[in-house]
């Protein structure tokens, strides 16, 4: 933990890990007033912003930088090589792909699985994961297809598939999932926690 960089009035786990930087890497940044709970394992070369919050066993994994305010759900997995914003909450068990985009008050509720490879047949290709525009909420259990777009303020229902572009303020809904015009309640910036 010593090699890393942490910001002032953190709270640490004892059973939390902050990997060291191997040859070329930089140690992990953690910005002030975080809380890193515990079995959570960061990776050399991710920088988070202030008041950072980690459920159990979160891993965030090397070349991903989380902004300000952000909420790693226990069991959630950034696996590297993300860009996510400001006051991001992924629920428990959430899974982010390599090569994801997240903007800014997305919220992914409890085992929202993004993907990255369109052919998951173990080899070599070009993996891009899903871009969530700001204001973005996704539901329980939804899943998101390699470099599919949801535009800002869309919501995805939990449960759904998507596997088309979703355009701004748009609902999608079912397997595979269908557009539907946003209702007015859910057209709303989302709120910070």
């Amino acid at each position: 933990m010593s090699k890393s960089r942490i910001g002032s009035n953190c709270r640490i786990a004892e059973s939390a890990q902050l990997l060291p930087p191997d040859g070329e890497q930089s140690p992990a940044t953690i910005g002030d007033n975080s809380v890193i709970r515990g079995g959570t394992i960061l990776y050399p070369d991710v920088v988070v912003g202030d008041r950072l919050q980690t459920g159990h066993d979160a891993l965030i994994r090397e070349e991903t930088t989380i902004g300000h305010d952000a909420v790693v759900g226990t069991q959630t997995v950034i696996d590297g090589q993300c860009d996510i914003g400001d006051e991001v909450s992924m629920q428990t068990g959430v899974y982010v792909p390599p090569e994801t985009t997240i903007g800014n008050r997305v919220f992914l509720g409890p085992r929202a699985v993004l993907t990255n490879d369109p052919y998951p047949l173990r080899r070599g290709g070009d993996l891009r994961g899903p871009t969530l525009e700001d204001d973005v909420s996704i539901g329980a259990n939804a899943t998101l297809l390699p470099g599919i777009s949801v535009g800002e303020r869309s919501f995805v229902a939990a449960g759904a598939v998507v596997t088309d572009d979703v355009p701004p303020r748009t609902l999608a809904v079912g397997t595979p999932a269908k557009h539907r015009p946003l209702p007015e309640h859910l057209d709303a910036v989302n709120a910070y926690r």
